[in-house]
Parts: structure tokens; sequence; C-alpha cells
């Protein structure tokens, strides 16, 4: 019998100024919990437990070594705390993430918690979790602050490397990493959404580590991808080229890869194994997503659907005309519904982590008049509407509650 194939090695970046040798993949514990609630012990299951060793043992065995969760993924840290020494990894980099608070006692309360659940004594990462608004970062940056108390766990040896986390608009983002005060950040940017590559550019001026949020669920749910997007990345899978299009672009040091089972890796190492044949493989497919990108939405829209667009809080129902809009290209152009649906039932009930409101106030709460008001600067404020409606009709009728995994 023919001795089982190697695995393939995972290679290594410099993880900018923390000097840490990062895997190009990240293993992230926003999937392999049992809850998302944080269960007390007795009532996570031994079935869980064991999944989430065999997640650990094929990440450990694959070169993975960089795990990241989060105090609110729900029993992750809880979970890993109890299996950190029994699957050992001398390579490993620990990483946990705390969201700001405006009382830095309970923000260091907070990340007591999380050493307690992890049964660490230290972390090798530690990123501020949600800079999302003017107010965490100040919270964060202010004398006395959120950073002032991680500062004092790093100068005890407790914490490595502090970054962030974000979810913000991009001037925020920028605000945050010009402060200088942060060794990484951990940001969306994959085939659907390249909006923060100058975030990413003034992250590389400022030798910060770069770690890409969720490409496979948030780049468009390439989990479960559309037919016509399968189609379209032939011979790849969907998961394959969104890893290959983040991994060869300047800047990028890690992507997330958020494994609920061991098989879930497998399409991740694969794009692995294609790494050096990317500037092969890319083009064609990138040539071919646009092209039926233009075919379905025209040249016209595609340069000028951003123009003149309130921002949300300034739109009646705070209706978030960018987003909605940009999700009517993604369904017209890729037929990326499972994505599209999940975004639009987030509108409304996200919070600042996904702020505004889908369309569903249109023709009550919100007229057609009064949103016209606002489109004056628009060149498509006469379709807009017909295409709010059409979303509405699509992807309406389902809230989703936005849980702390983004």
């Amino acid at each position: 019998m023919a001795a089982a194939p190697l695995p393939v090695p995972i290679p290594t970046r410099r993880f900018g100024r923390t000097e840490l040798a990062m895997p190009v993949l990240s293993l992230g514990g926003m999937r392999f919990q049992q809850s998302w609630s944080d269960l007390p012990p007795d009532q996570i299951t031994a079935a869980s437990q064991d999944n989430l060793r065999a997640v650990l043992e094929k990440a450990r065995r694959h070169g993975l070594h960089h795990i990241e969760t989060a105090r609110h993924y729900g029993t992750s840290e809880r979970q890993l705390g109890w299996l950190l020494n029994q699957v050992g990894d001398p390579g490993r980099i620990l990483q946990t993430k705390v969201p700001p608070q405006s009382d830095p006692a309970a923000f260091e309360a907070d990340l007591a918690t999380s050493f307690e659940r992890l049964g660490v004594a230290r972390v090798d990462l530690l990123a501020i979790h949600g800079i999302n608004l003017p107010e965490h970062l100040e919270h964060t940056l202010r004398p006395g602050g959120c950073l002032a108390v991680a500062r004092r766990w790093q100068a005890e040896g407790r914490v490595g490397s502090i970054g962030f986390s974000t979810h913000a608009p991009l001037e925020l983002i920028g605000e945050a990493i010009a402060s200088d005060a942060f060794d990484y950040v951990n940001l969306h940017w994959y085939f659907i959404r390249q909006a923060n590559r100058p975030a990413i550019d003034l992250a590389t001026a400022h030798d910060m580590g770069v770690f890409v949020i969720s490409p496979t669920d948030k780049g468009g749910h390439l989990h479960s991808p559309s037919q016509r997007i399968s189609a379209l990345c032939e011979p790849l899978h969907p998961i394959v080229f969104n890893d290959l299009f983040c991994l060869s672009a300047p800047g990028i040091h890690t992507i997330s890869v958020g494994a609920a089972r061991p098989e879930d890796l497998d399409r991740h190492l694969e794009a692995v194994a294609l790494l050096d044949q990317a500037r092969a493989l890319l083009p064609l497919l990138l040539e071919r997503l646009e092209a039926a990108r233009r075919q379905a939405l025209g040249d016209a829209w595609l340069a000028s659907w951003e123009r003149g667009l309130p921002a949300w809080a300034d739109t009646p129902g705070q209706i978030n005309l960018p987003v909605l809009l940009w999700l009517h290209s993604l369904l017209e152009a890729w037929d990326l519904e499972s994505y599209a649906r999940a975004r639009y039932g987030l509108l409304g009930n996200g919070g600042h982590w996904f702020p505004g409101a889908n369309a569903d106030a249109l023709d009550g709460a919100v007229s057609e008049a009064e949103l016209r008001g606002v489109l004056a600067a628009s060149p498509w404020a006469e379709r807009i509407p017909a295409i709010l409606r059409q979303l509405r009709e699509r992807l309406g009728g389902q809230a989703v509650r936005r849980l702390m995994a983004e």
C-alpha cells in the first residue's frame, strides 16, 4: 500500500513588526464552537469537544499554527482552553480579541475572563475587537483607556503584540492605523469587497501585520456558492479562487479559515498548494468574472452607481443605499443570493457592525418622494426606488441577528 501523501506545508509570512512567522492560513474560532452563548461548562458536549479536537489536530498537522478567537465568540474560548494543552503545538500563535469599552476596568475584566476561559498566562496577539465608531477609537487611545490596559498587560509579559479588528468606514480605519498605536489589523478585503485596499497600503507603510477576516463567508458565502459564480471560477472552486486572490495581493499576510469541521480546511489547503500558480490561474478567471459583471450591469452603472449617494445616517429611515446597491450589483453579476439575503437581513439588526437599515420601510415609513429628496446628486435617482423594491421582494422578510463572529 502506498504511503499517505505528506501534508502540504503552509508557508509563512513576516507579520509586520510583530516579527511573527505567520502562516498564510489562520484557524478562525468563530464556527467550531458549540454555541454563540457562553454556556456553562456542564452544557458543553463531548461530541462538540471531539469535533474541535479533530479540527485542531488537522490544523496542527498542516501547519495552521495561528488560532484566533474572541471574548464574545460564545463557547469558543472555553472549549479551546480545555484542549490547548492536550493538542500541543510548539509553533502555536494564540490570539484573542476583546471589544473596547468606555470603562477601562470593564475592558480589563473582559480581558481577564478571556485568559480564564483559555486557561493561559499569555497570548501572542491581542486585538481591540471592533473599532467601528470614532468613540471606540477614543475609548481605546485616550490616556488610561483600553490600550493603556493592554500595554500594562504587555509590560507584565501577558500579551505579545497588540492590534485591532474593524468593520469601520475606510476613513476611521485609516485614522486608527495612522495613530501608529497598533502592530496589526484584522479587516475585510476579498474579491467582492476591495474598498479597504488603501487601508492595507497604509498598514504596510506602518509595517503592520494584515489579517483578512472571514474571506469565505463574508466574501460571498463561498461555502455554498451560486451556480453562476461556480461556473465563472472553473476549474477552481470559488473558495480556492478567492483565497488565491487574497493571498497573491500585496500586503496580505494571512486569511481566516472559519472551520466548523475538519473537512472545512480542505479547500483552503488546496489553494495553498496552488499558490505558486496564482499568477497563471487568476487572470483568466478575473477577466471572466469582470465580463459577467459588465454584461449584467453595464459600463454606465459600474462607473457611476456610487456617485451622489447619501450616507445611511442622512437618508430617510436610515436606509443604507451604498450597501443595498452593492448587494444589487452582486446579485445581478454573480447571483450571490444567499450572501445578499444574509446581508440584507442584517441591515437594521447589526448595530455598529453593520449599520443602517434595509429597504423594507420604502413605501411605508419612507415615501418615494422622501427618498428622491436625498438623491438629487445621483445619476440613478430614477432607477434606485425600483431597485430597492426588487431587493425587498427578493431578499426581504427575514431579519438576521448579528452574532459577534464578524
